[in-house]
């Protein structure tokens, strides 16, 4: 269904919290003479030199060794999680340390349970892991600390009440953002009786299915015939056959909300390929270009930006800050937001950039004239 209210759907989308958090560095670090580099590095980058110039006399942090950390994950190949390796390496381009990039491509858990035992090892000097199982990691997170390897959850969180470990979790609240969400489809004018589709490649894991969790009580206080339609971990043509598929036996469905990236991406294909536009809405997650460029054609009414940057950037930071410091910064959890971008505030969005993982050039963008 075409929305013709942006406005009450975009109320629910929060101030970006990477430009708040690189802005708030950016002026705790130039009240430091000692960080005045770090303030350079953030940046020089497009910048002319005469403007941004690194101190290279001033020293960031003390000498140290090269720390070398373990970053597993549960869909390794997966594009959403370009621009969390992109936040790696600047992060590690900073602090003069590495990174290893491990896990499995399908959200095999036992595969991510080797590659961390691996992590531990070797030795990293730090572990940052998506906990898609309430369970599974449990005893990797217990080893590694005994071992004096900090551990750091990112994008996917134990679920509350249950321990595992992990000093912090970097990463969006799955339930909050899938109630917002919810909250923002019925604001499109989605009411009682209608069918809803919650679209989901891997049913049960700790990464996304929380988002469905958070939206069926919106829905069924409203009246909402919501269903979950589970689909495939493999990017691309299984998504969107199994969509399709699903879709050939309910064309009565009023909205699509789909909580993974890929299938983000096969929701917006199908909506175009199938001429759908008006006729079935869309709320997807995660800001690929090909739903940026749904959302601005009108095809996708909404999308959700958690910070897949911000996942991979502040996890090594605040690796790197347990270790120099002897472990007196002990790392905090980071909420990366629930940022709902829709045709409204799109535009930033379709300029390839390092942030969203579109594009690996290094370079300044523009800032908004306001962050009202």
């Amino acid at each position: 269904m075409a929305s013709d209210k942006p406005d009450e759907y975009s109320e629910v989308q929060r101030e970006f919290s990477r430009r708040r958090f690189l802005r708030n560095a950016g002026i705790t670090a130039a009240a430091i003479p000692a960080y005045a580099g770090l303030v350079d590095i953030l940046t020089e980058q497009g910048a002319s030199a005469a403007t941004y110039r690194r101190n290279d006399n001033v020293a960031a942090f003390a000498s140290h060794p090269k720390y070398k950390f373990v970053m597993d994950n549960h869909v390794t190949t997966n594009p959403f999680f370009t621009a969390t390796i992109y936040g790696c390496q600047d992060a590690c381009a900073l602090t003069g340390t590495s990174f290893q990039w491990v896990g499995s491509t399908n959200s095999v858990v036992s595969a991510m349970v080797s590659a961390f035992n691996a992590g531990i090892a070797s030795g990293a000097n730090g572990i940052g892991c998506p906990l898609i199982d309430n369970t599974a990691f449990n005893g990797p997170t217990a080893s590694a600390l005994s071992h004096g390897i900090p551990v750091i959850a990112y994008n996917a969180d134990v679920s509350a009440g249950v321990k595992n470990g992990r000093m912090a979790y970097v990463g969006q609240n799955n339930l909050t953002a899938g109630a917002a969400v919810a909250e923002g489809i019925l604001a499109l004018g989605i009411g009682k009786g209608d069918l809803v589709a919650g679209i989901i490649a891997t049913p049960g894991t700790g990464n996304i299915q929380p988002r469905l969790d958070g939206a069926k009580p919106v829905f069924a206080k409203a009246g909402i015939d919501f269903v979950e339609v589970g689909t495939s971990a493999t990017v691309g043509a299984p998504e969107y056959n199994k969509i399709a598929a699903w879709y050939a036996g309910h064309k009565t469905v009023k909205f699509m909300m789909s909580v993974d990236s890929g299938d983000s991406d096969a929701v917006a294909q199908f909506i175009t390929k199938q001429n759908l536009k008006g006729k079935v809405g869309a709320s997807v997650w995660d800001v690929g270009l090909p739903v940026c460029q749904a959302i601005n054609a009108g095809t996708v009414d909404a999308t959700v930006d958690q910070q897949a940057y911000l996942q991979g950037f502040d996890t090594i930071m605040q690796l790197f800050l347990w270790n120099i410091s002897g472990g007196l910064m002990v790392p905090t959890d980071t909420d990366t937001g629930v940022g709902i971008v829709t045709k409204k505030n799109v535009a930033p969005y379709l300029k390839a950039n390092r942030f969203e993982g579109t594009s690996a050039a290094q370079k300044v963008l523009t800032t908004p004239s306001s962050i009202a």
